[in-house]
């Protein structure tokens, strides 16, 4: 067999960098950061599921599969540690809000062939 066995891609492109997700590796994103050094620049892989991760720690080992509930699991573990610490819980309203423009935009994107679209601000 050759070619692509999972053929969904998801790119972001903007002013300051591109950021790329694909389905056959759905525990990386790649990263182009364009306000760094025009040397140094360069698509950088990031893996979710690396030690380092903020979440590692809480319960799943490196290398693991990031499910769809996990996220759900993740998003009340947060928003508990914030009650208990008295603090508000993040991500706010505001960030909820910069996702759904986000989204939004991408959508507009795909309708008109994928051109260039500004968010909302």
């Amino acid at each position: 067999m050759s070619g692509h066995t999972e053929g969904l891609r998801v790119e972001l492109n903007g002013e300051l960098g591109s950021l790329v997700w694909e389905l056959g590796a759905l525990n990386e994103l790649r990263l182009f950061d364009a306000t760094e050094d025009a040397a140094t620049q360069g698509f950088r892989r990031i893996q979710v599921t690396r030690s380092i991760h903020p979440y590692a720690a809480a319960w799943w080992p490196e290398g693991h599969t990031i499910g769809y509930e996990h996220t759900f699991t993740q998003e009340v573990r947060d928003l508990l540690e914030a009650i208990a610490a008295g603090r508000d819980p993040a991500p706010s309203f505001a960030d909820g809000l910069q996702v759904q423009q986000v989204l939004d935009a991408v959508l507009r994107s795909a309708a008109a062939g994928s051109t260039w679209t500004e968010v909302a601000p």
